[in-house]
């Protein structure tokens, strides 16, 4: 391990020294790739520095220790700092090996939110506008973008779905533990005695992909066009700006209507296609390669129930790893960090547990 860590410092190293040459700074394309790279490679290399220094703070204790004649007072203090070294050393070695694990090659991405209501109707269509509404606040409180693609209102208020994109560094690696059924538990509006229903809203979440990953055939894009429009007169317009694009061989369809411009629905529109072809071929990949594979990050089997909203006891509990939390309030607002931290702990637990049985 400590062999790898050590490369990689020098790698680290060596990076800090190339993005200061002219010559790659005139180079835009090896620039960001070093960029990404060094931002990549940060934290690993912060840990181990730390564990070095924990490391040469513990030999000087023991240095001291071993020198013979101390008075009390330095005596103990040695032994302060060997113990903190010790602590220090055994907590950076866990996290060094956390931090060797093979990363997810989708977790810098910006992703697309595709949000469908699913048993329980109109209940259903207004728990999916609050789940909207809760990952716009929370990606606001992260400063990532928000656009809207595209949406099916209904009558009151809800979405039968909606599709966005949130855009920002490491979108990914936090947005996909957010794939799978969300199941909500609580009194209707338009119920006049009182009773809970439950209702289940269906949510996906794919990485952007990029040009070089994904080419489409134009021949293989059936592209219409028509009047965007919804209930209460949102994003209506008079021409025919929405976009509708049916991808012939799997018959994927895409919508976007948010935009004036049909040119700028139509880039939209393509974006989001190529992400969900992306996801399906990454899919398909990860179920040749590693069809046993233990922890299944970020895949979101979307046939389980991975959250339970419960209103009338203000808890909310996440069913992967049976948290339960009395704030739904604070987390309907876009407070979910503490849901998502809990949920990469895990994970990341499993997938050493699982390295280390090989």
């Amino acid at each position: 391990m400590f062999d790898k860590l050590d490369a990689v410092d020098v790698r680290f190293e060596e990076i800090g020294i190339k993005m200061t040459d002219p010559s790659v700074i005139a180079d835009t394309e090896q620039l960001t790739e070093l960029m990404k790279e060094h931002r990549r490679l940060e934290p690993l290399v912060t840990a181990y520095r730390e564990y070095k220094k924990a490391k040469s703070d513990m030999a000087g204790a023991l240095d001291i220790l071993e020198s013979g004649e101390l008075d009390k007072e330095l005596k103990e203090l040695a032994e302060e700092e060997l113990a903190d070294a010790k602590d220090k050393i055994e907590a950076l070695t866990d996290e060094l090996k956390i931090l060797l694990l093979p990363k997810d090659p989708n977790d810098e991405r910006n992703v697309i939110v595709e949000i469908r209501g699913g048993a329980g109707g109109e209940e259903a269509a207004l728990f999916a506008s609050s789940l909207m509404r809760m990952y716009s606040m929370y990606a606001e409180s992260r400063r990532w973008k928000v656009e809207f693609v595209s949406a099916n209102e209904t009558e009151l208020g809800g979405f039968k779905e909606v599709s966005f994109m949130i855009e920002g560094f490491g979108a990914y690696s936090r947005m996909k533990y957010e794939s799978g059924v969300h199941r909500v538990q609580r009194v209707p509006d338009t119920e006049t005695q009182g009773r809970i229903h439950t209702s289940t809203v269906t949510v996906a979440v794919l990485p952007e992909a990029e040009d070089v990953e994904i080419e489409i055939n134009p021949a293989d894009l059936q592209i219409d066009t028509y009047r965007a429009g919804g209930a209460g007169g949102q994003h209506v317009n008079k021409t025919e700006s929405a976009i509708r694009i049916t991808h012939l061989p799997t018959g994927l369809v895409v919508e976007c209507q948010d935009e004036r411009s049909q040119y700028k629905n139509k880039d939209k529109a393509m974006k989001v296609l190529k992400s969900r072809l992306y996801e399906q071929m990454v899919t398909e990949q990860n179920e040749a390669i590693a069809s046993d594979r233990r922890a299944q990050v970020g895949t979101g089997d979307r046939s389980e129930r991975i959250r339970t909203y419960n209103f009338p006891q203000g808890r909310v509990t996440d069913h992967r790893i049976g948290l339960t939390l009395y704030k739904l309030d604070s987390v309907m607002n876009g407070d979910i960090d503490e849901i998502v931290d809990a949920l990469i702990t895990h994970y990341r637990t499993e997938m050493l547990k699982a390295q280390e049985e090989q």
